[in-house]
């Protein structure tokens, strides 16, 4: 399975994008602002990750207690996760998922987390490496 994220709004405080499975659009993203490291520095806590295509893996985070899909080998960052959450201050590094309808904001991510999850563990049941490639 390959999911992507396509960024299409980079702001100050937050990035925008949508999330494709197979090519096929699901949801919209929210992200930190991008820079351009290694020229500028990594704010921890408020930078997104750097473009690239990495392995997706879903497993049980401690902080949320619940099982959510993680990006692994990201370059500078540790538990990078995909999860619901509504705005930059929600993300800490990580892709929030939903529905771009305000703006810097994504709503509706429940769902959307929970639908994602569920897929990617449905791929990996069956045998399929699961990557995403951010763009």
């Amino acid at each position: 399975m390959k999911l992507t994220v396509q960024r299409s709004y980079k702001g100050e405080a937050y990035t925008i994008g949508a999330l494709y499975i197979d090519g096929v659009y699901f949801c919209d993203t929210l992200e930190d602002c991008v820079r351009d490291m290694p020229r500028e520095a990594k704010v921890p806590g408020q930078t997104a990750i750097p473009s690239g295509t990495y392995p997706v893996i879903v497993n049980r985070s401690p902080r949320f207690g619940r099982d959510l899909p993680r990006l692994q080998n990201v370059p500078g960052f540790d538990g990078v996760l995909i999860h619901r959450g509504n705005t930059a201050a929600d993300t800490a590094g990580c892709i929030l998922v939903g529905e771009n309808k305000v703006k810097g904001k994504v709503i509706n991510s429940t769902g959307y987390e929970l639908s994602l999850t569920t897929t990617i563990q449905s791929a990996i049941k069956r045998g399929e490496t699961v990557t995403i490639t951010i763009e």
